[in-house]
């Protein structure tokens, strides 16, 4: 297939995204979304809500706070994809992640998102209410992927990544990271457009084969990410280069978290993808407010 590298596009000023039953101007204020792992292994929360069987009380409880306390979308994934981990089945991958999909919509009036580079998982949970399919890869493990998003008039995520998550981290090399991630990006936009997909949000994953300077050169310059022409999520929650800066323990990392958001969104980010729902959500209207400071 040729790819048509059409997405550098200039943005008009209102950003308007439908998702589902919600319709958000993500040049508005920030948008929040809040992170449910479903798995024994994540970095951070690994074991919260599924260990040997799903923690469903867990999971309805939390996804509640978060929707009070200013979650805008829930982000649902059944794979850790922290460095080093392995795949699981397809099969497994469903059986963890379905049933919260059909608790949150349940129960809970925010959009979904589903954590996965897999056509299959993702097609299943478009057809449970997920109306996002948030894909590490930028539709490229997978080669269904865009095809099926756009099927169920999905929106979809595209995040950078270099390797995979065995390998990521291993020796992580650029010659040029703003620019070889942007023009990524870009290429993952045009296979998306290119399938029909309308509603396209970029993400640089930062952690996702990259080290500590390259992280920190695409945080300081997310603005050059945020001209390519749709909108931007960043996702530096509890993330381990912060222990790189100053050794922290995992726990212990909401205010590297919140920093690194905050500078990303006044820079141009319009979504952060957060562990710590209302820590970040108080934090970022105080952004917002000094933004639209005149």
């Amino acid at each position: 297939m040729t790819l048509i590298l059409k997405a550098e596009r200039k943005f008009p000023d209102n950003m308007v995204y439908t998702f589902g039953n919600k319709q958000y101007d993500l040049s508005s204020r920030t948008f929040i979304m809040g992170i449910f792992n479903i798995t024994p292994d994540s970095f951070s929360d690994g074991g919260k809500y599924f260990s040997t069987n799903l923690n469903s009380e867990k999971i309805l409880a939390d996804a509640l706070k978060m929707q009070s306390d200013g979650a805008d979308f829930f982000d649902i994934g059944g794979e850790s994809t922290r460095p080093g981990a392995e795949t699981i089945s397809i099969d497994e991958e469903l059986s963890r992640v379905i049933p919260v999909i059909k608790i949150l919509k349940k129960n809970c009036d925010l959009p979904i998102s589903i954590d996965t580079y897999k056509s299959i998982v993702a097609e299943e949970a478009l057809k449970e209410g997920a109306v996002i399919v948030n894909d590490i890869s930028g539709c490229r493990f997978d080669k269904v992927m865009a095809d099926v998003i756009s099927k169920y008039n999905a929106s979809c995520v595209l995040m950078h990544i270099q390797g995979t998550p065995k390998d990521m981290q291993q020796d992580p090399k650029y010659d040029d990271v703003i620019y070889e991630v942007s023009q990524c990006l870009k290429e993952s936009a045009s296979i998306a457009m290119n399938a029909g997909i309308r509603q396209i949000i970029l993400d640089p994953g930062i952690g996702f084969g990259k080290n500590l300077d390259h992280n920190l050169k695409l945080i300081k310059n997310i603005s050059a990410l945020c001209t390519i022409g749709f909108p931007v999520l960043i996702g530096t929650s509890r993330k381990s280069f912060m222990n790189k800066i100053h050794p922290t323990p995992m726990e212990e990392r909401l205010e590297g978290s919140i920093a690194s958001a905050a500078y990303s969104v006044i820079n141009g980010v319009s979504i952060v993808r957060t562990h710590d729902v209302a820590e970040t959500k108080r934090a970022m209207r105080v952004v917002d407010a000094v933004k639209g400071v005149r």
